[in-house]
């Protein structure tokens, strides 16, 4: 007992699962985790932590880890040495540039992975093959966010962080199950109800937040745009817009006040009754401090820029904006979503959104990195990606993504994978996608690594290493650095996720000041942070927006439906989401036990009205089509859904994503993950 007891130990660390970034601490006892102990010290959760918190140790010493480089040879993997795999990989990338040029290859990294691993991924992308076709996948839950808080406000990211909401007097949470989705964020919803403060949840899904809430508004999915409308024009006809916020610090009002004029009463398109909308409207308006949260209801469809630039207007027309209590955040749903772009992992910004466009960035990094001839073209995004392979791109780097489970239209994304000339994955488990790569490299796992995470109130939370990663695994900061020098490329010489991290802070202005002896603090710090000296920033645009005048954008938005609607063919709504037991492709908590267990198969909410008129019975197995595959699924009727609309969960392979759509926001090049048109049938065919 003495002996194990000097053996064991806490180590403080930021869990890897949703954006809130929730800090734990890690049990070691004789180099293994055994568990998890709150952080009592934290901000942020109070010690408290969910069902995914508790077990997020548990795939660490997984027998399934990948635990050595895997080469594919006569369509098998074998087992390769350090060497013989980054060889490979270093030759086949450099014949594919010679070959096709700065397009003829893509890099994809996750938002699972720390910061560290983000940005130099990038830089190496860029530094080696001067592409910009770097991409992670925020593309597939946030890029809207970026794209439409930054027209809005200059920013594309929350205004204000979690526990601000508690100094709200209303607070609408807007396509957003924070209970579920991000259950310590949820927890200060919880807070603030018990506190009196009026809860307002806009959804076309009856969920456990909407459950919290004092009002429930039921909306048809994907019309955020003409309800948002509706709701502004009753704001300006009965005057409860701020004017004189709206005089000093706000542009566009005259466009918008034109826009709604044909909004007043939408409800045969959104669904909503007039009174309700009304009544919405009002209070939104009237309360002294209102705050928007919102998710993935909001962004996941080809209006997704819009829809953000909607809650935009909704805040600046009521000067909810700048000040506690207020503001537009979006909840970030894996626990770097806001990191890996912050980072510079997209194909039009370098590190703090700096647009690769601008000759005086690219003059800066290049001096930086000690090379010429930046790109200042828009790379090719996640989804153009894997459109592109076989044609324009010949080679893809995948590093902690599973494309061939998460992405849209998974049949599609399994035969353009294997249109590659090259695949190399770098990751902790044989995923899915595993199948199609010619190079395996094995990574670390956020326990077996230095760095940090962000969060999604832009808050900069230190990962820090607990154990070793198993067998000949490498940290992935490791293996993107030998990979370099094996390249010859200079300026990769950074052997710790600090030096990393000083490399970034070195090119990136408004994280300059982010020291990691200021993240070790429980509280961290938030960005903007641009000196050694500075504070860090909590709340944006307190005084100015960070547009190009300092002011914020109204814009007059008109509603278009989506990509793709019910038909006489396919006559459902398919809407996608998460569960409060799983994350992402259940590469982790699949491997959880107790997680397994509580949903241990993906399964699809049909309505009450729905089922009965199909003959579909509660648990029985049925068979969900579209325009682009098939998948069959466990029946769970109810009236959490309405009539004509069907919901399903992200999580499992071989699910949701063989029905998605790839049809893309033109802005943010978002795919329509939130909706399609299905038909239904039992799994029978009876």
């Amino acid at each position: 007992m003495s002996e194990n007891t000097e053996l064991m130990k806490y180590v403080a660390t930021t869990c890897p699962y949703c954006g809130v970034g929730c800090t734990l601490n890690l049990v070691v006892n004789n180099g293994r985790l055994v568990g998890v102990e709150p952080n009592q010290r934290s901000p942020i959760n109070e010690g408290k932590l969910c069902p995914k918190g508790v077990t997020c140790w548990e795939h660490v010493h997984s027998p399934d880890r990948l635990t050595a480089p895997l080469i594919k040879k006569n369509g098998k993997f074998e087992e390769a040495t350090w060497d013989e795999a980054l060889d490979l990989v270093a030759k086949n990338f450099k014949t594919i540039y010679d070959k096709n040029g700065p397009k003829g290859l893509g890099f994809q990294t996750s938002c699972r992975t720390v910061n560290e691993d983000c940005y130099i991924f990038q830089k190496f992308a860029r530094v080696a093959f001067k592409t910009n076709n770097v991409d992670n996948c925020a593309r597939i839950c946030h890029g809207p966010s970026v794209a439409g808080l930054s027209l809005s406000f200059g920013s594309g990211a929350a205004t204000n962080g979690f526990e601000d909401a508690l100094n709200a007097d209303l607070i609408l949470v807007w396509g957003s199950n924070a209970v579920e989705a991000h259950p310590l964020a949820g927890r200060r919803i919880a807070q603030a109800k018990k506190k009196g403060i009026p809860i307002i949840a806009v959804d076309p899904r009856y969920t456990m937040t909407a459950r919290l809430a004092d009002t429930y508004v039921r909306f048809n999915p994907s019309t955020h745009i003409a309800l948002a409308n509706s709701m502004m024009y009753w704001i300006i006809k009965e005057g409860l817009e701020d004017k004189k916020f709206i005089q000093e610090r706000v542009n566009g009002f005259d466009e918008l006040k034109k826009t709604v004029e044909n909004y007043a009463d939408a409800e045969s398109i959104h669904g909503v009754p007039l009174d309700v909308v009304k009544d919405m409207a009002f209070r939104y308006a009237k309360a002294k401090n209102a705050v928007i949260i919102y998710c993935l209801g909001i962004t996941e469809l080809t209006t997704g820029t819009d829809n953000v630039r909607s809650m935009g207007n909704l805040a600046l027309l009521t000067g909810n904006v700048g000040r506690e209590g207020v503001g537009v955040n979006p909840l970030r749903g894996q626990n770097n979503v806001q990191g890996a772009c912050d980072m510079g992992a997209y194909p039009n910004v370098y590190s703090g959104y700096q647009k690769c466009e601008v000759a005086e960035n690219r003059a800066k990094m290049e001096k930086a990195w000690g090379i010429t001839d930046l790109p200042d073209w828009y790379g090719a995004t996640l989804v153009e990606q894997i459109k592109q392979c076989g044609e324009e791109i010949k080679g893809m780097y995948i590093l902690g993504l599973n494309p061939v489970v998460t992405y849209p239209d998974s049949n599609l994304v399994k035969k353009q994978l294997e249109r590659l000339d090259f695949l190399v994955i770098q990751d902790i488990f044989f995923t899915e996608s595993c199948e199609y790569a010619d190079v395996i490299l094995p990574g670390a796992c956020f326990a077996e690594k230095d760095g940090t995470f962000t969060s999604g109130e832009r808050r900069i939370n230190r990962v820090r290493k607990a154990v070793n990663p198993p067998g000949q695994a490498h940290e992935d900061i490791w293996i993107i650095t030998e990979l370099a020098k094996k390249m010859g490329l200079k300026g990769f010489d950074l052997p710790t996720a600090k030096d990393v991290w000083d490399d970034m802070r070195a090119v990136t202005p408004s994280m300059f000041g982010a020291t990691y002896e200021k993240l070790e603090r429980p509280e961290s710090v938030c960005w903007p942070c641009p000196t050694e000296d500075h504070p860090g920033t909590p709340i944006l645009h307190r005084e100015k927006f960070a547009t190009a005048d300092g002011k914020g954008n109204l814009f007059g938005i008109e509603y278009r439906p989506p990509a793709e609607v019910a038909d006489a063919e396919y006559p459902f709504t398919l809407m996608t989401g998460r569960l409060i037991f799983h994350y992402h492709s259940r590469t982790q908590t699949g491997r959880a036990v107790d997680l397994h267990r509580e949903v241990p198969e993906s399964y699809a909410q049909i309505n009450v009205e729905d089922a009965n008129r199909l003959g579909i019975k509660n648990g029985e197995y049925i068979k969900l089509k579209s325009r682009r595959g098939e998948t069959t699924t466990l029946a769970r009727v109810t009236d959490e859904v309405g009539p004509g609309v069907v919901y399903m969960t992200m999580h499992f392979a071989d699910g949701v994503n063989n029905l998605t759509n790839t049809a893309l926001d033109p802005m943010s090049k978002m795919p329509e993950l939130k909706h399609c048109a299905i038909a239904i049938e039992k799994a029978g065919g009876n």
